[in-house]
Order: structure tokens, then C-alpha cells, then sequence
């Protein structure tokens, strides 16, 4: 039998959970400006911002990680973009 983990709700305001933002990622979403706005989280209240990052910045690291790319070390309010299409040229 296989567990997995129960989704935990980032953003009430929303009902974001972690894993629709890994989703997202998985998606293609590598900048957090554009997940806010396809997921609206982090954008009412404002309280979940700081996890909605967290988990946003482990996908992108798992993201990366599974394509063989690194993620560059920006400061924490910057966007970061992984050059994904680089990997399909």
C-alpha cells in the first residue's frame, strides 16, 4: 500500500495548497510573480506569502533538479526563472 502525504492549505484565502503550487511548477511556472497570478495565492491577505515562497523555491529546486539544471541564488524577492527550454533545444 502506497501513503501519501495530505495536501496542506498554503493560502485559506484561496485554497491554494502546496500541491497545487508544486503542480504549477511542474507546469511550467517558474517565477513566482506568475504563479500569484494564475493561483491567486498570496494575493488577498498576504499572510501564507512567506510559505507560499518556501514551497514554491523547494518545487523549483525539485523542478530543476529533475532536469538537470541548478537554480540560481538570487535574493529572496526576486523572480527566478529556469531556463527550461534550453533543455528541450
Amino acid at each position: 500500500m502506497i501513503l501519501t502525504a495530505a495536501a496542506m492549505i498554503v493560502c485559506l484565502c484561496h485554497r491554494v495548497s502546496d500541491r497545487d503550487i508544486r503542480r504549477t511548477v511542474a507546469d511550467g511556472v517558474h517565477n513566482f510573480d506568475v504563479l500569484q497570478d494564475e493561483t491567486h495565492v498570496a494575493s488577498a491577505c498576504g499572510s501564507c506569502h512567506d510559505c507560499a515562497r518556501e514551497v514554491f523555491d523547494e518545487a523549483l529546486r525539485a523542478c530543476a533538479a529533475a532536469h538537470g539544471v541548478t537554480c540560481a541564488s538570487h535574493g529572496h524577492g526576486q523572480s527566478r526563472v529556469i531556463p527550461i527550454a534550453q533543455l528541450t533545444a
